[in-house]
């Protein structure tokens, strides 16, 4: 049974119970088909261009890169999405994966592709290609880049912000805010003339095994995975202890509730009746307009997902800093 204390004055629970919760189902037993494309590209790449989402630093990495593409080629950390996190959060992640021996990091917003971290992509690839111990300096200076990432990272939108920054051209990589976007190894993409630069989107790749439930939940409410696999309101219901241990009370405001609350029948309920969304449900005593706490789930999940609550990060960087 979870235990409530009193955080930032009010009864909240104290963790999170994922009883009845499994990540089994969630998600996909094979994404064989796509890694094997990207292996089979690699002798063709001069640099990996890793995406993450900088609101999951840790639990949005994918082991299987490290082991079978990122070990082998030069190799670059974006944090995207960076516009969605604090400056302490970015310090904290530099310090993690700087600890971890990766210094080679980014944060881009794919949003503003004037910005400083989408101007130093280039460059800072350039820079590890010819630091390389296979970099052949006589050869034409071409590179072809190949970015990989999970799911709804951002990948696709980081190759038009840098298309829309070297080359000013409309996108060249379908976009779109659900995973599972990219299905496919694509023909190469030019995003820089000087140096002339290609690279080559691919579909998102989650890790077969997921360490643990609650790592589960925070992809789920990054958006990594489709909603209906692990279920609207277990989602809804992770980030509202997550906003609430962190004495975010931004959501009540947004959803147009009188308090913040820790229970999320409440929250959904009082949302759903606040904007009139009710569904019919039928029973043997005939018709029955329920709220439909399904679209109030969606509503409170796309303002965690469009920044509406602010900067929040939801790795808990600290104790994995300290486990590590």
């Amino acid at each position: 049974m979870t235990s409530t204390v009193i955080k930032h004055g009010l009864p909240m629970r104290n963790s999170f119970d994922i009883t009845g919760l499994s990540v089994a189902h969630w998600f996909p037993g094979h994404m064989a088909k796509g890694l094997n494309q990207m292996q089979r590209k690699l002798k063709s790449v001069d640099c990996i261009v890793e995406v993450h989402d900088a609101r999951i630093p840790i639990s949005g990495r994918n082991p299987i890169f490290e082991n079978r593409l990122t070990a082998i080629k030069p190799h670059l950390l974006v944090m995207n999405k960076a516009d969605m996190i604090s400056h302490r959060d970015k310090m904290a992640i530099e310090q993690y994966y700087d600890a971890q021996g990766s210094k080679d990091l980014v944060f881009t917003n794919c949003k503003r592709p004037d910005s400083k971290g989408i101007k130093s992509v280039i460059p800072r690839v350039r820079k590890l290609i010819e630091a390389s111990e296979r970099y052949n300096r006589s050869e034409n200076s071409s590179y072809q880049l190949m970015v990989i990432g999970i799911p709804n990272v951002g990948k696709s939108s980081l190759i038009n912000a840098l298309r829309a920054k070297n080359l000013r051209r409309a996108k060249a990589s379908a976009v779109g805010g659900i995973p599972g976007v990219t299905q496919s190894v694509l023909e190469r993409i030019k995003v820089c003339e000087n140096p002339e630069v290609f690279l080559l989107d691919t579909p998102g790749i989650l890790t077969p095994k997921i360490q643990d439930v609650e790592t589960g939940l925070k992809l789920a409410v990054a958006a990594t995975i489709k909603d209906h696999i692990v279920g609207e309101t277990s989602i809804a219901d992770y980030l509202l202890f997550i906003l609430n241990d962190k004495g975010n009370h931004k959501y009540v405001d947004y959803l147009g509730l009188q308090n913040p609350t820790d229970d999320i029948t409440e929250l959904l309920t009082l949302t759903a009746v606040r904007y009139n969304w009710y569904r019919k449900s039928r029973t043997h005593q005939g018709i029955f307009h329920m709220p439909d706490t399904l679209a109030s789930a969606s509503m409170f999940l796309k303002g965690y997902r469009t920044g509406k609550y602010g900067p929040v990060i939801l790795d808990d960087l600290e104790r994995s800093s300290t486990s590590s």
